[in-house]
């Protein structure tokens, strides 16, 4: 059978069966967890607008995804305003206060992810967030979808000596949870953070939530979903169960 983005969807499911028997699942956030990237886009877009920037013309979605979408600060700092790093943290640091602001009144979570949360939780395993965000909107996000208590631990990318698209977060969190690479897979829904998991060692789920699926296969996932609710998720869940000799499974 073969998937809307001309992939094998059995193929897509055996992919995750080798890790049996799972240890861990780690989650990237915005965009993974929360449907947050048009709230990041409108707080870029107003306030660039406001300094004038690209001559006064408000920048688009696909300059966003482009640009901004799942890289680090100091990255987009640096595109922003090349000639001063200075300014263009500053900058961030004051787009992220909005984008905080945003979040406490619009935040909505990626369908099925609760259901994903029983599944994980019913397992045992261990659960790390994963993210380039600063920790004040990673925990904030956290805290606002009720996932406080699920995540075992929050690696913070500027916190790691590299950032994504680095491995150095994903290898992290392995470390902290003493998990193995074998045992464990992620979701994410950037191509950078598609890279940095699979530089990492580990097969990368990815969430076409916003960014075009073309630009996340590059990135080289071991398959994509539209939310947690697919069909090819629960597929490959399903085949981890029955290979690690689970008694329940989720449908």
């Amino acid at each position: 059978m073969t998937a809307p983005n001309g992939e094998n969807s059995t193929e897509s499911s055996s992919s995750l069966a080798t890790l049996a028997p799972l240890q861990a699942v780690l989650f990237d956030v915005d965009g993974t967890l929360c449907d947050s990237d048009p709230l990041h886009y409108y707080a870029f877009r107003e306030m660039l607008l406001e300094i004038g920037y690209n001559c006064g013309v408000p920048v688009d979605e696909e300059w966003f995804i482009k640009t901004i979408a799942g890289k680090h600060n100091d990255d987009i700092a640096s595109a922003l305003f090349p000639d001063d790093q200075e300014r263009g943290l500053k900058f961030c640091d004051e787009k992220e206060a909005m984008f905080r602001r945003l979040v406490k009144e619009q935040l909505k979570p990626i369908d099925g992810v609760y259901k994903v949360k029983k599944w994980i939780e019913d397992r045992g395993l261990k659960r790390a967030a994963v993210t380039n965000a600063p920790r004040l909107n990673a925990e904030l996000i956290i805290e606002i979808l009720g996932l406080k208590d699920f995540f075992d631990v929050v690696i913070i990318g500027s916190e790691c000596e590299r950032a994504k698209p680095s491995p150095d977060p994903y290898l992290k969190a392995l470390e902290l949870l003493k998990v193995s690479k074998e045992h464990t897979f992620i979701f994410e829904d950037s191509a950078s953070g598609i890279k940095a998991g699979v530089a990492a060692g580990m097969p990368v789920v990815g969430l076409a939530t916003r960014n075009p699926p073309h630009i996340l296969m590059e990135a080289k996932p071991a398959f994509l979903i539209k939310d947690y609710e697919d069909s090819k998720l629960w597929a490959a869940l399903e085949e981890i169960d029955t290979k690690s000799g689970a008694t329940t499974t989720t449908v």
